[in-house]
């Protein structure tokens, strides 16, 4: 599995990359060859279901009959990381839409 920290560290590569380009940000899926903010966030949602499903397959899977508590410690701690992920981006976005609320017209 990758950590949710790399994928985080390749999504902001893959945009550097399309802005180096000449693509705009957020100039859709067409443009550069990138893909737009929505498919970005899209994906890390789909991402971060796969490490909660796979951390809830390694607990069913310690009621069997021989759990392997590396495995089970890792896909937890990797749910972990993911949801403290997604509750940072999520506290940075409410933040920023808050911040442009507060601006004067």
């Amino acid at each position: 599995m990758a950590l949710p920290i790399a994928n985080a560290a390749l999504a902001y590569a893959k945009a550097l990359s399309s802005v180096a380009q000449g693509a705009a940000p957020g100039a859709g899926p067409g443009a550069a060859g990138g893909s737009s903010f929505a498919d970005l966030l899209s994906d890390a949602a789909k991402q971060t279901m796969s490490a909660t499903k796979a951390s809830e397959n390694a607990s069913f899977k310690a009621l069997g009959k021989s759990p392997e508590l590396t495995d089970i410690v890792a896909a937890v701690n990797n749910a972990e990381i993911t949801l403290d992920t997604v509750v940072a981006v999520r506290d940075r976005v409410i933040g920023a839409y808050q911040d442009i609320i507060k601006m004067p017209i």
